[in-house]
């Protein structure tokens, strides 16, 4: 379970405060599919940046499972990051001079796994997305959707119980955005992976489990 305790976030611009979180209480149960929804500015990226351990609130707790993951060490929230949620953003944030396998592989040399096992691995998520022909292909070389799917497939490297996705459909047409889509379906319902995205599209928002509209910092709608 992901549950966020009264979480406010604020930054200073010069001599102003910009409140961008006001007081957000909510639980995300194991197993579901989330979208947080809102316009710009409503503070829905934060959300998210701060369940997963990318920022730190200004005041309240985020809380996955048991572990109050705000108030950890830098060290400590690292090695929860990396073993316990696969993160896939916008912009694929992929490697452009590896292949397809090594993007996935490299989390796995980083952290000191055989190099045999690691490639069995990424090849197995290759498959897992349906791109085991592009396996030696650079991103460059292949479609903003397979890219999309690449970095998924990396983000599942280490078996993560939660999966974060911030407008992982953003770059997207129409159809690779609905392929994006699906996916992240079918890992949710065939892993029991939780799933949180954040999406400005309606129709992208329909594919989970739970719509959860911010505005101005606050929870507006809950469905």
């Amino acid at each position: 379970m992901i549950r966020c305790l009264d979480v406010r976030k604020s930054y200073r611009q010069g001599d102003n405060e910009v409140t961008v979180l006001s007081g957000i209480t909510l639980d995300i149960p194991h197993g579901q599919f989330s979208t947080i929804m809102g316009p710009s500015g409503s503070g829905k990226s934060t959300l998210l940046h701060l369940m997963g351990g990318l920022d730190r609130p200004s005041a309240g707790d985020v809380l996955v499972g048991e572990r109050i993951i705000s108030q950890m060490a830098d060290d400590q929230v690292t090695l929860f990051r990396r073993t316990q949620i696969g993160f896939v953003f916008q912009f694929f944030n992929l490697l452009p001079t590896l292949t397809a396998l090594e993007n996935i592989t490299l989390p796995f040399v980083l952290d000191g796994r055989p190099r045999a096992k690691a490639a069995q691995r990424a090849q197995f998520l290759l498959d897992k997305v349906g791109l085991a022909h592009r396996r030696s292909h650079l991103p460059e070389a292949m479609s903003g959707g397979e890219i999309q799917r690449l970095a998924i497939a990396r983000a599942l490297a280490f078996e993560p119980p939660i999966i974060l996705a911030d407008e992982p459909t953003g770059n997207l047409d129409s159809k690779n955005g609905e392929i994006v889509l699906n996916l992240l379906r079918r890992i949710n319902q065939e892993d029991r992976c939780t799933v949180v995205m954040v999406t400005h599209s309606p129709e992208a928002a329909k594919v989970g489990d739970r719509t959860i509209c911010l505005r101005d910092g606050l929870i507006e709608k809950d469905f």
